[in-house]
């Protein structure tokens, strides 16, 4: 704690916009709305994977391949936009993930097929992200990003209940469709935005972002595919780390992998992902081998555990300026470590409900603070990078915490 303190912008930098903030303000609300729906569409599927399995005459496992590539999409979606938002400025990134969103929304809509359907959802998956980017970019505070973060742990929690109930009211593909209410945040936030492109005098790095996209790739498939995703994983990372060196302003600049701060705030923000996303699966299976709680008891008593620590965590979030960075790091190491000690030695079931508030209060508000420290501590120029690579960091554990999860409850 005391080593990423010590490199972090003080206090008082907080209140300063990233490169690519806005000359004018933008709401936190509309920001909020830009970013989060995605958090409910990435989590709508989980109770109707059946439902989804017989329309696309496939078996239920199979159709589980609708979130993982939802996952990857997100995944190597968020640098690559983020490179778009360095390069084409806030407009060009917009209006592309407005068209992917819609474009992969209306593939949903009709297709009998799940190819199609997976394409479908990397596409909504990668517009979603663009917005993510966005919104982030324009934060420009705690207290700002705090209220989108605070709204992914929100909607990321009744997602599953959404899901259930537009599909019971219309179909499973509507319910799919809810990440495009993100859309109705585009007009106000592009009126008051600076949408003018940066000026940019290097080449593209075809090369960087290609390695960037395997190496993640193969993360994410190390779940599904451990040996070989590992070994592929292992080899991607290391072209990628000498083609870095070879190309220190490609990319992924060398720069930003030399800010100590940035690193560090990346890889804590994975670690609580990993954290959250393996209790968010495991408790429930947990509840229900310790309790003879119904499965709707289960589900409500979650959401409620859940919708209590992304508030507590906005809380924290709007206090941070206030209690300093130091107290801010120590409040979120001390329950990120508490969260997945009183799951493992709880002699009490329900004290698992505890557990998920916990886990959401520390990923919601870590990913709030350390996504401002992140950036501020990058290079001007290199913010909107430092962006997708910290949120590449964040889907990863995103991706990760589910397959420990399925471990766990196997090995249980």
């Amino acid at each position: 704690m005391s080593l990423l303190s010590r490199h972090l912008p003080r206090p008082a930098a907080q209140a300063q916009a990233p490169a690519t903030a806005a000359p004018r303000h933008v709401p936190a609300i509309w920001l909020a709305l830009l970013a989060t729906p995605v958090a409910a569409s990435a989590n709508s599927p989980v109770l109707i994977l059946p439902d989804m399995a017989g329309s696309l005459g496939i078996r239920t496992a199979t159709a589980t391949w609708l979130v993982t590539v939802f996952a990857w999409a997100m995944a190597v979606g968020t640098p690559l936009m983020a490179g778009l938002l360095r390069r084409r400025g806030l407009g060009t990134t917009l209006r592309l993930s407005a068209a992917l969103i819609v474009a992969g929304t209306a593939v949903i809509a009709v297709t009998p097929w799940l190819p199609l359907a997976m394409a479908g959802r990397a596409a909504q998956a990668a517009g979603g992200a663009g917005l993510i980017t966005a919104a982030m970019s324009l934060a420009g505070s705690v207290r700002r990003m705090g209220v989108i973060t605070a709204g992914f742990g929100t909607l990321g929690a009744v997602g599953p209940l959404l899901g259930s109930a537009i599909a019971g009211a219309a179909s499973w593909r509507a319910s799919l469709a809810v990440g495009a209410v993100a859309l109705l945040a585009l007009p106000a936030v592009m009126r008051r935005a600076d949408l003018s492109a940066p000026r940019q005098s290097t080449p593209f790095d075809g090369r960087g972002a290609a390695l960037l996209v395997l190496t993640a790739t193969a993360l994410v498939l190390i779940p599904r595919h451990p040996l070989p995703a590992l070994a592929a994983s292992v080899l991607t990372a290391a072209l990628l780390a000498l083609h870095v060196r070879s190309h220190p302003t490609g990319f992924v600049p060398a720069a930003l992998l030399r800010t100590r701060a940035f690193v560090l705030s990346a890889l804590l923000a994975c670690t609580f992902a990993t954290s959250y996303f393996t209790l968010l699966f495991t408790v429930p299976q947990l509840l229900r081998d310790r309790t003879d709680w119904s499965t709707s008891t289960i589900g409500t008593g979650q959401l409620v555990a859940l919708l209590l620590g992304s508030a507590l965590s906005m809380v924290l979030a709007a206090s941070s300026a206030r209690l300093g960075r130091p107290r801010v790091l120590t409040i979120l190491l001390a329950v990120g470590a508490l969260a997945p000690l009183a799951a493992l030695l709880t002699p009490w079931a329900p004290l698992l409900l505890p557990v998920a508030t916990l886990a959401v209060f520390t990923t919601s508000a870590g990913q709030a603070t350390l996504a401002v420290y992140a950036t501020q501590a990058a290079p001007a120029g290199q913010r909107p990078t430092a962006i997708g690579l910290f949120n590449l960091c964040y889907q990863l554990g995103g991706a990760f915490g589910p397959a420990i999860a399925a471990l766990i409850t196997l090995g249980g």
